[in-house]
């Protein structure tokens, strides 16, 4: 092995970020099993919708961090969506790694967040340049209605207000976010159609294949009943 004795060695910092930009907030994903369900809900009708477009970055509960250094603010929504910067897998979220912050946002509120989520949250996002803040109260308890909106104009948040059907439009995403009996709903305005889960899609198509069979079943019993 060659020595260069008269080469000036080069002092280096350590390069390991996980002290100043961790990868957990030590906090849980979500409060309850209900808005468990809801968040994994949507990120997989989301993830199931946007399949086909390879720029699409679509997560949840990920750490994201704003600006480079110790000065760093960081959040961790539930569910997030990123145009452009491809679907790669990734240990933290940050911002000035990517070169844009999310273009959407949606939070799921509860009893220990909703306050942040309507105050803190609100101006942290628009600070960020968020393009839309969205929120939901599984419980229906603790927001000012169950479903909210938020389109950001000239740095500050405007409520998105609703449909002529009650939906909540988010143009970022071009659906639109409703309210149902038993929870959310969303609806593809250019497809006009309901948004499922692959899962949920998959167990339709079986369904809509097993009554054709058995329709087609009745008929050939009739047939050789003449």
């Amino acid at each position: 092995m060659e020595s260069y004795p008269n080469v000036r060695q080069i002092p280096y910092a350590p390069t390991e970020t996980a002290d100043l930009y961790p990868e957990s907030d030590g906090k849980p994903m979500a409060d309850t099993d209900l808005h468990y369900k809801w968040i994994v809900w949507l990120r997989q009708v989301l993830e199931g919708h946007f399949a086909q477009n390879p720029e699409v970055y679509i997560s949840g509960n990920i750490m994201m961090y704003d600006i480079e250094g110790p000065l760093r603010t960081a959040a961790s929504p539930d569910i997030l969506v990123s145009f452009g910067i491809g679907q790669k897998l990734r240990r933290t979220y940050k911002v000035w790694e990517e070169g844009k912050a999310p273009d959407f946002v949606m939070e799921f509120s509860s009893r220990r967040t909703y306050r942040n989520d309507l105050d803190g949250k609100v101006a942290h996002y628009a600070t960020m340049g968020i393009p839309e803040y969205f929120l939901y109260d599984a419980d229906r308890r603790y927001l000012p209605t169950p479903l909210m909106g938020f389109h950001l104009v000239d740095g500050t948040y405007d409520e998105v207000s609703p449909n002529l059907d009650g939906g909540l439009r988010s143009e970022v995403l071009n659906l639109d976010f409703h309210l149902e009996d038993t929870g959310l709903g969303i609806y593809d305005p250019d497809a006009m159609k309901w948004l499922q889960t692959p899962a949920e899609a998959a167990k339709a198509r079986a369904e809509k294949a097993e009554a054709e069979a058995a329709q087609l079943r009745e008929e050939l019993a009739r047939f050789k009943e003449q």
